[in-house]
């Protein structure tokens, strides 16, 4: 498909990076291109289709990094695909998964699991950190037992499915939920791509969409700090008793806060797992919980 692109690329010192990160996690949802310098300057870019959405994160770039020689350039009638292609590198995941764009599908490692995952403007591609960071405590979590394939799961804000997919192909069955359209239609298209269509349905909605009542041995939810500490009561009380919770998107300093959202819930201390700047949180073997409004 081709379309108009608009390329946006700044650089920052290693001070700014962290403050960086998080802007662009809540700006650009689909991912970005880092590289760095030899003295720790960070070089960004990426692609955006919706030109006035861009510019205005441009601005808000500018505005929050003034040194940072920002620069934005159109690219009319580029294939976002082959954009894609420049700079889409398979990530291995845990000593288990491998993501790989279609077009590297046959030149994964024989010992990897591999996901398949077509690029798309909104939505990830799993170059984002805490995917690979969720994939690898799945696997850690199957390898231990605590995950089986006779489970069912919940993929909560599952965008492009990856980490449903990932869960599918260890053999566990669930639902994937996320609040726009657009991710369910990528991530069914990703399902079907990896042929585990049967085993991961998806549907547009949130936690709340979940009727009362149903539960699931898994959870996982890599979404941002603030929306896990938002609805961790609604998401406490969709786990089985003996479940799996895992959640990320979250800074290593947010993890405090987020930890004691879940921890009043009846929930204990978790298992902390770092990557850089971000981390995942693990609960296994729950007991059986009482969430207010339960």
């Amino acid at each position: 498909m081709t379309v108009s692109l608009l390329k946006i690329e700044f650089s920052l010192p290693p001070a700014d990076y962290d403050e960086a990160v998080v802007f662009l996690s809540g700006a650009i949802q689909h991912g970005w291109e880092e590289s760095q310098a030899v003295d720790g300057t960070t070089h960004f870019s990426t692609y955006l289709e919706n030109h006035e959405a861009g510019l205005d994160v441009a601005r808000r770039i500018k505005e929050l990094w003034p040194d940072s020689g920002i620069r934005t350039e159109e690219s009319m009638s580029q294939d976002w695909g082959q954009s894609w292609r420049e700079f889409f590198t398979p990530i291995e995941c845990g000593g288990r998964f491998e993501i790989l764009p279609p077009w590297l599908s046959e030149e994964g490692h024989d010992n990897l699991t591999p996901i398949i995952i077509e690029p798309k403007m909104a939505f990830g591609t799993g170059h984002h950190p805490t995917t690979a960071l969720c994939l690898a405590c799945l696997a850690d979590l199957f390898r231990a037992g605590h995950l089986a394939a006779d489970m069912d799961f919940l993929d909560l804000g599952t965008g492009s499915g990856i980490l449903g997919i990932g869960l599918a192909k260890l053999g566990l069955t669930g639902l994937g939920l996320d609040i726009d359209p657009q991710a369910t239609a990528c991530a069914e298209e990703n399902a079907q791509i990896n042929n585990v269509a049967d085993k991961l349905r998806v549907a547009v909605g949130g936690i709340n969409s979940v009727p009362e009542g149903t539960l699931f041995q898994v959870v996982v939810a890599n979404i941002l700090s603030k929306p896990l500490i938002f609805m961790a009561p609604d998401i406490v009380r969709r786990i089985s008793p003996g479940g799996c919770l895992a959640l990320s998107g979250i800074l290593v300093e947010q993890a405090p806060d987020v930890i004691r959202a879940y921890v009043r819930l009846g929930l204990p201390e978790p298992e902390l797992r770092v990557s850089g700047e971000w981390c995942a949180l693990l609960w296994t073997k729950l007991p059986t919980l009482s969430a207010p409004g339960a």
